[in-house]
């Protein structure tokens, strides 16, 4: 998780860079077409390709869905809202999806971490800090993308692990790039590319393949409500790079409003290794209750 935070930052930056020379379906489409050949290039040197009426899982579908709306509304924002004040938004994105693993898979979530949810949601509303001129729609964009990455990643938890991951990447690529396609009218049509931006974008391809592949690892093999706290790792890059390439600081309002998120989100994960170290004996005892053998 921490690894494929890091990527996806790197790929923010850049993709912000060049976001300032053309559009952002442009941006997305010529990125998506080059992750795209990378990535099925890479699963078929692997042999993950397998045929597309297997890989189109209802969960996989549902997982395209959510990354490509939370990216299209995530790259619309980021040319017009500094990347720290991106990336500290973004920290909501692990309690919304412990949030949904206990509303949606059953995790148990108890009290203290529900609490932990509510303050850290409290953190998000001063990071915006909405008030009578109403919140910028670029910051509300943000929102909408962590409403459809949580999505996306309980839906990664879903699909079957008979789908490579290679597979999945690839699929989710693909529908990226198909949305830029049709953002590209709409947003000015299309413009020259220069040699440097078109280095730059095929860097931010080779980001976005490390990322998508180690976030996916992530959230097939660790539990959510544990994993998804290491997203935080994201704003630390964000902060070193926003102030490296674009001369942006974060703000005191975003920085309390991002330790309150951090603090939630660092508690979340406290209390689940509280319960992981109860799990055992509360297994043994309930067998101990049922068996007959005290087996």
């Amino acid at each position: 998780m921490a690894i494929g935070m890091a990527s996806f930052t790197f790929n923010d930056a850049t993709v912000k860079y060049v976001g300032e020379h053309m559009n952002m379906g442009q941006v997305m489409l010529v990125r998506g077409s080059i992750a795209t050949v990378l990535i099925l290039a890479l699963a078929w040197h692997k042999g993950m390709l397998i045929p597309l009426r297997e890989a189109l899982h209802r969960m996989t579908i549902v997982r395209v869905i959510g990354e490509v709306v939370g990216t299209v509304s995530f790259l619309v924002a980021l040319v017009h809202v500094p990347l720290a004040l991106t990336s500290a938004i973004l920290q909501a994105l692990p309690l919304a999806v412990t949030m949904g693993a206990a509303i949606f898979f059953g995790e148990p979530v108890g009290w203290r971490r529900w609490v932990a949810i509510a303050v850290g949601f409290c953190g998000v509303l001063i990071i915006v800090r909405p008030g009578g001129e109403g919140v910028s729609p670029y910051i509300l964009l943000i929102v909408v993308t962590v409403i459809f990455a949580a999505l996306r990643d309980l839906a990664t938890r879903k699909v079957p692990k008979t789908i490579p991951v290679l597979m999945i990447s690839a699929l989710t690529s693909i529908g990226v790039s198909l949305a830029g396609v049709a953002m590209i009218g709409p947003l000015g049509g299309w413009k020259p590319m220069s040699l440097m931006n078109t280095m730059l974008l095929t860097l931010a391809a080779c980001c976005v393949i490390v990322a998508y592949h180690f976030l996916i690892l992530a959230m097939r093999e660790g539990e959510i409500s544990f994993i998804a706290p290491f997203r935080y790792t994201s704003l630390l890059w964000a902060i070193l790079l926003g102030f490296l390439f674009f001369d942006d600081l974060p703000d005191v309002p975003m920085i309390v409003g991002s330790l309150i998120v951090i603090g939630s989100g660092l508690y979340t994960l406290y209390r689940e290794q509280i319960v992981g170290r109860m799990k055992p004996v509360e297994i043994a005892a309930a067998a101990a209750r049922t068996s007959p053998d005290g087996v």
